[in-house]
């Protein structure tokens, strides 16, 4: 499954930015055609002549900065941001340069230097209430693209008062303030969003997120089967309720859900990797066996794959195989308990007493692994902490 990553999110609200009015400059010595050229963002003609006035006027910013909102509105932001630069160079104080400097940046991905350029706007004087807003949604996407969530939330709580109809908006404050664990906010921001939308599937997938981080299981799985009833098609969302039921031990539905989801993108590697283990605790070993092997062929560093594989091969009589997949489950995650329990006990029934009790060792020393939440499992890429199938005690 394509995850819903953060730079995903950035995109899917830079069409905030198509009404925003960027400022473009004008020279009043620069004949018409020119500043006829600044109206019309492809001419090659303008570029031409802003490109030549740079030349005639080396130390005036206005050229390269018309230069550079030309190279921005095609989408050049490399080029743009260069050009912007040397204005700045010139003349950091001419109106609008800053604001279009720190808009490439974010365009271009560059978050740091996006907020870096910004933040002198956000203390002046001079800053008008409307750009302020702009420059807070701004701010607050740019900490979202880093990852920094929590002030992410901050300033997007901001932009979410000033624009309360802005559902892409809000769905992002909600998830910032999911993954900075403020659930309070991801609960009161939920119902701001279904008043806009009641059959958002996303609104729905992101508080139950929140109350399976809040322990309120009986209602994050309520808000996962509301959300598959407004969009089954909704990415993660079969995932997202499987995963739900897996943890309630309700393996039969759990196994649906997943299908469900593989049925919507069958290269998901997280749904593929739960079915088989969904599988393996219905003791259903060869459709285990079948969906772990291509699982781990496609990416070998997968430990709850590793794992469940060794465990089928145990159960199948393939001491060896089951060997060389506990073995390497302890390589990839050396502090979970279950993984040397299964090794060291796989060794004990070979014979392989010294080994055995090494590994037993090492299992005593670990504090068991805590159990995961939603959100972690639906934001991992390739692997996943879970422990699973029979969890094990320390000798």
């Amino acid at each position: 499954m394509k995850q819903v990553t953060n730079q995903t999110r950035v995109m899917l609200l830079l069409l905030t930015f198509a009404s925003w009015s960027i400022p473009s400059w004008s020279m009043e010595n620069q004949s018409q055609a020119l500043q006829s050229g600044t109206q019309q963002p492809h001419s090659t003609h303008a570029a031409e002549a802003w490109s030549n006035a740079a030349k005639a006027h080396p130390l005036d910013p206005i050229p390269l900065a018309n230069l550079g909102l030309l190279e921005a509105r095609q989408g050049h932001y490399p080029q743009a941001i260069v050009l912007y630069r040397k204005a700045m160079a010139l003349q950091p104080s001419l109106p609008g340069l800053r604001l279009n400097m720190g808009l490439a940046y974010f365009k271009d991905s560059q978050f740091e230097e996006a907020i870096r350029t910004l933040t002198p706007l956000l203390k002046s004087p001079s800053t008008s209430p409307a750009e302020m807003q702009r420059l807070t949604f701004l701010m607050g996407m740019s900490h979202y693209g880093l990852g920094e969530f929590k002030a992410a939330a901050l300033d997007l709580q901001q932009s979410a008062d000033n624009d309360p109809q802005n559902l892409p908006l809000l769905l992002t404050l909600a998830h910032s303030c999911l993954l900075s664990q403020q659930y309070a906010c991801v609960v009161d921001t939920y119902h701001r969003m279904v008043v806009l939308n009641p059959k958002s599937a996303e609104a729905d997938m992101l508080v139950g997120e929140a109350l399976d981080e809040m322990k309120d299981m009986t209602g994050a799985t309520k808000e996962f089967r509301a959300a598959v009833e407004a969009n089954p098609k909704e990415p993660n969302v079969h995932f997202g309720l499987g995963y739900l039921l897996w943890k309630q031990v309700q393996y039969s539905e759990a196994a649906q859900q997943f299908q469900a989801e593989l049925a919507n993108n069958p290269q998901y590697t997280q749904a593929n990797l739960y079915l088989a283990d969904t599988y393996l605790r219905m003791d259903n070993l060869n459709d285990a066996k079948s969906i772990l092997e291509k699982v781990v062929k496609t990416d070998p560093n997968i430990y709850m794959g590793r794992l469940d594989l060794g465990i089928v091969f145990q159960s199948l009589g393939h001491t060896q195989h089951a060997l060389r997949e506990f073995k390497a489950a302890t390589l990839l995650k050396p502090d979970e308990v279950n993984a040397h329990m299964r090794l060291g006990r796989l060794y004990r029934s070979m014979g392989k007493t010294a080994d055995a009790q090494q590994e037993f060792n090492v299992a005593r020393g670990l504090n068991r692994a805590t159990d995961e939440g939603l959100s972690h499992v639906l934001n991992s890429t390739s692997q996943s902490n879970k422990a699973s199938a029979t969890s094990a005690s320390v000798e």
